[in-house]
């Protein structure tokens, strides 16, 4: 008897350990996400897996021009480290519930202090046009818009201009929402 508690309490803290272990990786290295829609076509497509590194979002860096990331789309509220434990996979396994739908794939276009305008089909970063080779198709555009970014926020599109909920509906986004940068 004493030789299968020893071997059960062997296996509780190896259970354990792996447990913390993709605790901490998921929350403050890498975690996978789905790519859910269309608005990243041609460079993502629907369903496509990627792994976001998150160091940016641990250490509170900023991403840079150019690249993927994952945001929380719930910019009206605050994040905390509590909604990243809540949000990491296992715990969504646990729970029954995924909150995918929150997050979403975009290209960063504006960092703070910039200006984004959108006008005649075109994107201008700070009165230049924006040269988008991985654009799916020209955007088709009512009125012009323009864009002010304040500090600790970013600015972001999705590649399938025309198709893609993004920060010119949702504003700029709180470099906290910013989950991670994708990693291919």
């Amino acid at each position: 008897m004493k030789k299968i508690l020893k071997e059960i309490q062997s296996w509780s803290v190896a259970i354990i350990i792996g447990f913390v272990l993709s605790m901490v990786i998921g929350i403050f290295i890498i975690q996978p996400y789905k790519v859910d829609g269309y608005s990243m076509e041609p460079t993502l497509n629907d369903t496509q897996r990627i792994y976001a590194w998150k160091i940016n979002h641990t250490l509170d860096k900023l991403p840079d021009y150019g690249d993927i990331v994952i945001i929380d789309s719930r910019v009206e509220r605050d994040r905390s480290l509590m909604d990243d434990f809540m949000e990491h996979p296992i715990i969504n396994l646990f729970s029954g519930k995924g909150d995918e739908e929150i997050f979403y794939v975009k290209r960063v276009i504006g960092l703070p202090g910039d200006t984004i305008e959108v006008k005649n089909g075109n994107v201008y970063r700070n009165g230049e046009q924006l040269n988008e080779p991985y654009i799916k198709e020209p955007m088709v555009t009512g009125t012009d818009q323009v864009w002010e970014i304040p500090e600790g926020h970013v600015f972001v599109m999705g590649d399938n201009r025309n198709h893609s909920n993004d920060s010119r509906s949702i504003g700029p986004v709180p470099q906290d929402h910013v989950m991670g940068i994708d990693s291919f």
